[in-house]
């Protein structure tokens, strides 16, 4: 989960983490009344959506008047804002966030996230933070200073200094940078945040360190201890196909391609996206029904994977453990008479119950195309597509 830039600053805030001041404003005039609410001669129009390289896009802009606040706030409220993050169809703006002028001196990049390499906390940090800092990690590696964190320890005073002094901190600020990556670890480990990322961490001209951006993930697994995150959440950022999907305990993603996928596992799920590949096929979903699939939860899968319109076939593949190849084939049938269904459809299913289960997909005079492998599935849906 992903919350917006004004959001991640109240939560750094309330551990201690120096942000400048703002409000969050969805109109103009909440744009104009901010502003004049915050006083003083400088002001930063800020696009709220969850994706970075807003400035570059076009919806970071400077105000040096009221009239510019005014003006800035009416041209990127709605607009379609595309970064590298956003993909080629952008997002449309619905949040501004109306920030006090800073004194910028010298910007650094700050993140904490998950390191499964090494099983623990990589702390990572830079000299030349800004809006540039993934062409920084492709050309000036070396720039990039990461420590790793034992999260039973937490990050230590020696290791703080070792950042501050890596991005070349001077000495005056090195003391307000050990406390201020402290408190971001204690944040990053209490929200229980997949990435924390400040970019850019403002040096003023007195050497004082403050967040002028924030942006956090959070572990989906870990939002039932966070009531007060999980009310953050903007539907609207988010695909409404995936939102659909959590409804009923789905973990479905869109991709690009065109073959729609439903499977028990998310190992399994990679798999199959990885054999219609190497097949010549490209999946259009992401899509795990879990263990405990019913006829009701395949039915919705179905539903979803087919309001996609560049879905032209199918591919079920079930391994019966827990899940029995039975249920999946009355989720099956079930689903094909309820959506309609017009694309090619392939099933291949192992496991618990899996003659039971094809047994019923041979008797149910639908048009479906059986598999034994994985290979030949992907196979036989790739040729689906092919001849449609």
């Amino acid at each position: 989960m992903k919350i917006h830039e004004y959001q991640g600053k109240e939560i750094l805030r309330k551990f201690g983490v120096p942000v400048p001041r703002g409000i969050p404003a969805f109109t103009v005039q909440e744009a104009v009344e901010a502003a004049q609410k915050l006083g003083g001669p400088v002001w930063v129009v800020k696009a709220q959506i969850h994706a970075g390289g807003r400035g570059k896009g076009g919806g970071v802009k400077v105000a040096k008047s009221i009239d510019d606040v005014r003006r800035l706030a009416g041209e990127i409220l709605g607009m379609r804002l595309v970064t590298h993050q956003t993909g080629p169809e952008g997002q449309i703006v619905r949040r501004l966030y109306i920030e006090e002028g800073a004194d910028i001196q010298k910007e650094y990049y700050v993140s904490v996230l998950t390191d499964r390499a090494t099983q623990k906390v990589a702390f990572i940090a830079s000299s030349e933070g800004g809006m540039d800092i993934e062409e920084v990690a492709r050309v000036s590696p070396e720039k990039i200073i990461k420590v790793f964190v034992d999260p039973i320890i937490g990050l230590t005073t020696e290791q703080a200094q070792a950042v501050a002094s890596g991005i070349g901190l001077p000495e005056a600020s090195v003391a307000q940078a050990v406390d201020l990556f402290q408190k971001l670890y204690t944040c990053y480990m209490e929200t229980d945040a997949s990435l924390l990322e400040i970019n850019p961490l403002n040096r003023d001209s007195k050497n004082q360190l403050i967040a002028l951006d924030a942006k956090f993930n959070f572990d989906d697994n870990a939002l039932f201890r966070h009531p007060e995150i999980v009310a953050l959440r903007d539907l609207d950022e988010e695909d409404p196909a995936e939102v659909e999907a959590s409804k009923y305990d789905l973990a479905y993603i869109s991709l690009d391609g065109n073959i729609g996928c439903l499977v028990n596992g998310a190992g399994l799920a990679m798999a199959t996206m990885d054999t219609i590949k190497l097949f010549g096929g490209e999946p259009a979903n992401f899509l795990d029904v879990g263990g405990g699939a019913t006829p009701e939860k395949v039915t919705e899968a179905f539903k979803i994977m087919l309001r996609n319109p560049k879905v032209k076939a199918i591919l079920v593949n079930i391994f019966g453990g827990i899940m029995r190849c039975d249920t999946i084939a009355t989720g099956v049938i079930t689903a094909c008479k309820a959506v309609n269904l017009s694309v090619p459809l392939v099933v291949r299913m192992k496991g618990t119950n899996e003659d039971l289960g094809k047994k019923m997909l041979a008797e149910s005079g639908l048009p479906i195309i059986s598999a034994d492998t994985m290979a030949e599935a992907a196979q036989k849906v790739v040729a689906a597509v092919n001849a449609a």
